[in-house]
């Protein structure tokens, strides 16, 4: 086995995401172990906190579909490769894996993926797209619901020499912990999101996008208001538009309609969100369709909060019902209104103990450090 491993991830932008912070915290995790990390991206945000001393970025156009585009980055990674002597190379989305795929195949060097989505496809062109998420050497599943994903639609795709395994996606508990805000910096963001002290917080984080479950959100609130008032608590609504005006305003709509504009706050981002789990008393995920892995539910818990969240996909995982959150009947408002109303009437004992459970939870089984060390182990078989 070579002296040092390394390893090149390519993801589309570094943001944000469940998919860019995996990225971001493994590459980091690497240079600790004594591997040589390398990132290659378009750009993004979280760029601007990657240690240059420990993690090399190498700026493409990865995040082109463009199938022109494609080729020309899986030449220049066919260079980076040879020219760095890169050992594995990790592909966390599509148009970026068929580049690195091309690349692989030419330099013979290791490939991996990480199929973080379920990747709709209606026809077989969408589907030959996808399958490249699994025409890698290792293909890593975020969840088992994604496991069983794969399994199910891309078995004719998946050689039996292939490893396909599930490693959980990791957040970091550290920073999501109760302890780790100021509570003059809590004073502040009250103040700026104009909460008083008195009333409860009910949020609902995640980028504004229909399947996400906003417009349930707000039905399940007015539900909730009919029965006990407007003024029993806040609820916001806590994403990015990220270009989907209209359905913006079709959410500020239905908030007018059913009179809500006092109570229900539109908020565009907050760059510490374990103070805004910190403020909050509840948090809701409440998406219609699936989620891979459901990284809302997973910090709420690490944060002590009581979550609730759609009984589908990953929160099925990461959640342990009634024990370190709830689960309710997805895409059904009236069983979203239920659970808080339940939760608002619940002993402050109770609710301290669900949140003491949910941070073990999360300690147990979804630290980033576990993933981090699950993912570098598969790395070091591929190797030797």
């Amino acid at each position: 086995m070579p002296s040092k491993i390394k390893v090149l991830q390519v993801i589309p932008k570094l943001g944000y995401g469940g998919a860019e912070t995996g990225c971001y915290d493994i590459a980091h995790y690497l240079y600790e172990k004594d591997c040589v990390s390398y990132i290659v991206t378009s750009g993004g945000d979280l760029l601007k906190y990657v240690d240059r001393k420990k993690v090399k970025v190498i700026r493409l156009p990865v995040h082109s579909k463009n199938p022109i585009l494609i080729f020309i980055n899986s030449i220049i990674l066919t260079f980076i490769i040879f020219f760095l002597n890169i050992n594995i190379v990790h592909a966390r989305s599509r148009a970026p894996a068929w580049s690195c795929y091309i690349a692989t195949k030419i330099t013979r060097r290791n490939f991996v993926t990480t199929f973080h989505g379920t990747y709709n496809f209606k026809g077989k062109l969408k589907k030959f797209y996808n399958s490249i998420m699994v025409r890698s050497k290792l293909i890593i599943a975020g969840s088992n619901f994604i496991f069983s994903h794969i399994k199910e639609n891309y078995s004719e795709f998946i050689d039996l020499k292939k490893k396909l395994l599930v490693i959980f996606r990791g957040i970091n508990v550290d920073y999501f912990d109760q302890t780790s805000t100021i509570e003059s910096d809590e004073i502040k963001l009250k103040k700026k999101w104009e909460i008083q002290d008195n009333r409860k917080v009910i949020l609902m984080p995640g980028r504004l996008t229909s399947w996400k479950g906003q417009e349930l959100f707000i039905e399940a609130i007015n539900l909730v208001n009919i029965e006990l008032g407007y003024e029993a608590f806040y609820a916001i609504i806590l994403g990015s538009e990220q270009g989907r005006d209209l359905y913006k305003k079709k959410l500020v709509r239905l908030s007018e309609q059913y009179r809500m504009s006092k109570q229900l706050k539109f908020i565009d981002n907050c760059k510490n969100m374990a103070l805004a789990y910190k403020i909050s008393d509840i948090i809701i995920s409440a998406s219609i369709e699936p989620e891979a892995f459901g990284r809302v539910a997973v910090e709420a818990q690490s944060m002590q909060k009581i979550i609730i969240a759609s009984n589908i996909g990953g929160s099925n995982e990461t959640i342990i019902n009634e024990k370190t959150g709830f689960l309710f009947d997805a895409g059904d408002a009236k069983s979203l209104s239920k659970k808080i109303m339940r939760i608002l009437s619940m002993d402050e004992t109770l609710l301290k103990s669900i949140g003491n459970e949910g941070r073990k939870n999360v300690i147990k089984k979804f630290n980033v450090e576990k993933m981090c060390f699950s993912t570098y182990s598969e790395y070091k078989k591929l190797i030797n």
